[in-house]
């Protein structure tokens, strides 16, 4: 990662191959298939979380939306939300319940909601699950383990993941997912647009095995692909392990 990088390999990592195709995906399975714990909120007017922010996002990108995507349920999502209802032929009464989060396209909130997955949330804001992360942080992961690491094997992406949730625990970065993908520099998916490409159900699946503790980088801050990577700075952090293309370091 570089230090214009300053974030370090993360913003270095696969131009190439994930972008041109180069290899072909490995879709060996996790040692385990066990699913994040989302605990999904009920959202409403004074709602505030990681689950308001996806709401918003998607508002937004859809013309309901004009206000800042920050989590924050105030009355111009309430209005946004009623006019997403009314066009949808929902109850339009600006409260995010299991039907809204459906024609949302957010399903994991969705299924919590109607009890097919993870554990229920009570009203109000949006909570973490067991380890803390809500299906808009499953998500905003498997976007980037996507446009990061698709040309990677299984495990090579669930690393990726790893780093990420590793450095939401470090207290040298950001302590939310979205701070961490979206720190300047972090990521060149971010910068070149990739982040916006719609994760495919590997890229979940590596993304929850993360989030459950998977780490095959072994405690890794920072990877790079060492033939594109341009910064001397990362080549001077101590290598743990490498994972097809990507060498991770602490």
């Amino acid at each position: 990662m570089k230090k214009t990088l300053m974030i370090g390999a993360l913003s270095l990592v696969l131009l190439g191959g994930a972008a041109a195709g180069g290899t072909a995906l490995a879709l060996t399975q996790a040692p385990h298939e066990a699913l994040v714990a989302v605990r999904t909120a009920v959202l409403k007017q004074g709602s505030s979380g990681g689950e308001v922010k996806e709401v918003q996002r998607r508002l937004k990108n859809w013309g309901y939306y004009s206000g800042a995507v920050d989590g924050v349920f105030g009355a111009g999502t309430k209005k946004a939300v009623i006019a997403f209802q009314q066009k949808n032929g929902l109850t339009a009464d600006g409260v995010v319940g299991k039907e809204t989060y459906k024609a949302l396209g957010m399903n994991d909130s969705y299924n919590v909601l109607a009890g097919q997955g993870g554990s229920g949330g009570g009203q109000g804001s949006s909570g973490g699950g067991a380890n803390g992360y809500t299906s808009s942080d499953l998500y905003l992961m498997a976007k980037a383990i996507y446009a990061e690491g698709r040309g990677e094997s299984y495990t090579g992406q669930v690393a990726i993941g790893a780093v990420i949730v590793n450095r939401v625990k470090s207290p040298q970065f950001p302590n939310t997912v979205a701070g961490v993908v979206y720190q300047k520099g972090a990521f060149t998916a971010v910068d070149d647009g990739q982040i916006n490409l719609e994760p495919d159900e590997t890229a979940y699946n590596a993304a929850r095995d993360a989030m459950n503790g998977w780490d095959p980088t072994y405690g890794c801050l920072y990877y790079y692909n060492p033939a594109v990577a341009t910064s001397s700075w990362i080549f001077e952090r101590q290598t743990v392990t490498v994972i097809g293309k990507h060498v991770f370091a602490i």
